[in-house]
């Protein structure tokens, strides 16, 4: 790295087809919005001559160019795939999008990736979700590096910069975050910021200048040395300390001057063991440059220091009916394991499917079996079918360039598979497999829409199931108590996009109605009442007469009835109708229109008549009855109330636990995880929760996470109640 002789790119925009995995590296760029994952991106397919010194594919576009609504939002809203192809290696770019609302998209680009690169901005530093993102990939001991970008800016410093880095990613080891090259400065332009123009190797001691518009490789002067002394010398012990040459350390102390190869070689090793962490620094290039300030170095770190496909753990595989199966992780003629991490749908191709392949060989045109499990709280079916795909592809810009094969570890397009959902896998026809889905945040944002005409209803059940069907990370509710479809998303961003890929997709217009509540009633004390429906028409009448009584049960109790009539003064055939018609009425509400529940209902006593007595006046007795007793008492409004577990950094304990009381919570207790990081465990009325998804994020600045579980319903406050009735166009 910084050493080595200049790479040969490929031709600008030549599809990449693999045939070995040690010839593919698959990195995830992770970064907050704004960061420039997106420009780096860029300015690695420049380098890498995926694309002309103008920016664009052969055929026109950026190779940026994935979705209008990008475009509008001027923000990545998806997982994007750029192959590009450096000394022979093919590299597979998942650009990712920094905004909290779409981390589904980050988390299936983790899921596809090997190794993760880390973009972080030299003017706006390290957020609290990225911060989040590294501890989730050492957990797992992804391989990770860390690029600074936006030197460009008048107050960035990249050696500040890097203390940051070491700081928010090096807690258990601040001496595995380092640099592996310094920024070099130009002279001070008329604004007093020195432009930066090239870097020096550490290793190397190599300058290599960009200010041309493509990097040259020279000597440094003299005066140059001593500037990066400390630096490498920090960094070559940093090295030597992950070194498996456990010699190594006694022999540099001794005054030997070890091998640059050598220090190259071990510090390879330890980046793709995830043990070592290098900063890097990028810029994008200038109009009519060959090449980005650092993106030689990066494509250099990427294709030498990160893992191959063989390195990555296979994940757990079964069989459809849930039988273990060990495989050999990414075996080219193994059995066929692949996994759709993303899907989309093309105006022009239809339904294209992203898929990493981590067993066996995929093939155009060939049968598969397609397993889709564990999703069906989220509105995926679960489906085991076989389909025919269709062409493989790799993408630049908005165009599909056909490949022959994908092999195990790499990523290709997938068309027509039109039952494919994102988390599903392809296997063999003849030997259907399934793998372990990924985790996937859970959406706590509600958003209730309607269709926006007849037109609009034809057609909105459909949209939305292909809305679920790409985007596992939304969940679609069909509430049979308020009678509501409810789209649960991750914050406003992400239901923003979907309610644009709605229209602009799949031409269904929708409005967005209040979400509501799923609200109950029940007695508060005990009560009777007298239903009397006598009617005399001339002709066949309707005569039921029924007292009841109604008292209060335990929560979760649901509906109870119990006959106590005697000496037959309602017929026992008309009992059931009496039953029927108090359920039908408890059901419908008795104050302001929510389910009644949790209640005792006794008959006691009643008339008949032998001529016009019937099934249907007993049951509209009986509701009368009902409602004659609810108006003799107090009726609760029950109000559904959540567990609520908060995971936030220490430094916004407070802000939270105080906002939960003003949200009529109750904390239940307080613990400790990891370092920094406190767990609350609250109850809260589901009424004070519909935005808590967007509002926590505010407080603690992206850095906390919380899940809601149902709990029970309990009685709502009585000026609260009354103002619901209000609006229910009850009196209270």
């Amino acid at each position: 790295m910084g050493d080595k002789a200049q790479s040969h790119p490929g031709a600008a925009g030549r599809a990449v087809a693999a045939d070995h995995p040690a010839s593919v590296r698959n990195v995830v760029l992770v970064g907050h919005s704004g960061s420039g994952k997106t420009t780096l991106v860029e300015a690695l397919a420049l380098t890498a001559g995926a694309v002309n010194r103008a920016g664009r594919v052969e055929d026109g576009g950026t190779v940026s160019d994935y979705d209008d609504i990008e475009h509008r939002q001027q923000r990545s809203v998806q997982l994007s795939l750029a192959p590009v192809e450096w000394d022979g290696i093919k590299v597979n770019v998942l650009d990712t999008p920094g905004y909290a609302d779409f981390v589904g998209e980050l988390r299936a680009g983790l899921r596809a990736a090997d190794a993760a690169l880390f973009v972080v901005s030299a003017s706006d530093g390290v957020d609290g979700s990225t911060r989040m993102v590294w501890e989730e990939c050492q957990a797992v001991g992804m391989p990770r590096a860390i690029v600074i970008t936006h030197l460009e800016a008048a107050r960035a410093d990249f050696e500040e910069m890097t203390r940051v880095c070491a700081e928010a990613f090096g807690a258990d080891d601040p001496d595995a975050v380092l640099p592996l090259y310094l920024p070099l400065r130009g002279p001070e332009g008329p604004d007093g910021h020195a432009p930066v123009t090239g870097l020096i190797g550490l290793l190397s001691q190599k300058l290599f200048d960009y200010a041309s518009g493509e990097r040259k490789e020279s000597e440094p002067g003299d005066d140059q040395l001593p500037d990066i002394a400390e630096a490498r010398n920090r960094l070559i012990e940093g090295i030597i300390a992950e070194s498996e040459d456990e010699t190594l350390m006694d022999r540099y102390l001794g005054g030997e001057q070890i091998d640059v190869k050598t220090l190259i070689e071990d510090l390879e090793r330890a980046v793709a063991r995830g043990t070592f962490f290098p900063v890097l620094a990028a810029a994008p290039a200038a109009e009519g440059a060959k090449q980005g300030l650092g993106t030689v170095e990066l494509l250099e770190l990427i294709t030498g220091g990160f893992p191959t496909p063989f390195e990555h753990p296979m994940p757990g595989v079964t069989t459809v009916d849930g039988k273990p199966r060990e495989l050999k992780a990414c075996d080219t003629s193994g059995p066929l394991v692949a996994e759709v991490v993303k899907t989309a749908s093309d105006p022009y191709v239809g339904r294209i499917s992203l898929v990493r392949v981590f067993s066996g060989t995929l093939r155009p045109d060939e049968t598969v079996h397609v397993s889709g499990h564990g999703l069906a709280d989220r509105g995926h079916e679960d489906h085991d079918v076989d389909e025919r795909i269709g062409a493989l592809s790799m993408p630049f810009g908005k165009q599909q360039r056909p490949v022959t094969h994908a092999v195990a570890g790499d990523l290709v397009c997938v068309a027509k598979l039109s039952r494919a959902e994102t988390g599903d896998t392809l296997s063999s026809k003849d030997d259907p497999l399934l793998m372990e889905p990924w985790q996937m945040p859970d959406p706590l944002l509600p958003l209730a829409i309607q269709a926006h005409s007849k037109a609009d209803e034809d057609k909105l059940s459909q949209g939305l199931s292909r809305l679920v069907a790409e985007d596992p990370t939304m969940r679609l509710e069909q509430n049979q108590n308020t009678h509501q479809v409810v789209l649960w998303c991750l914050g406003e961003a992400h239901a923003d996009v979907a309610l644009e890929r709605l229209r602009s997709r799949y031409g269904v217009q929708v409005d967005v109605v209040p979400h509501r509540v799923s609200l109950r009633e029940t007695f508060a004390g005990r009560a009777a009442g007298r239903g009397r429906h006598v009617k005399q028409s001339g002709g066949h009448g309707q005569y039921a007469i029924c007292e009841i009584e109604v008292e209060p049960l335990p929560g979760g109790s649901g509906i109870e009835f119990v006959d106590k009539v005697v000496g037959g003064a309602v017929p026992r055939q008309f009992i059931p109708s009496v039953e029927k018609g108090v359920r039908a009425q408890a059901t419908k509400g008795v104050a302001a229109g929510y389910p009644l529940v949790d209640v005792r209902i006794t008959l006691l006593d009643g008339k008949a008549h032998s001529v016009d007595s019937s099934d249907a006046a007993f049951q509209t007795a009986g509701a009368l009855a009902l409602r004659e007793a609810a108006a003799e008492t107090r009726i609760h409004l029950l109000e559904p109330v959540a567990e609520v577990t908060v995971l936030v950094a220490d430094d916004y304990v407070g802000a939270v636990m105080s906002d939960l009381s003003t949200r009529r919570g109750r904390v239940l207790g307080t613990e400790q995880v990891g370092s920094g990081r406190t767990l609350i465990r609250a109850e809260v009325p589901e009424f004070e929760i519909g935005r808590y998804a967007i509002d926590l994020r505010s407080l603690s600045h992206g850095t906390a996470r919380f899940s809601r579980a149902y709990a029970r319903h309990e009685p709502m406050p009585p000026q609260i109640a009354e103002r619901i009735r209000e609006q229910a166009g009850e009196t209270p």
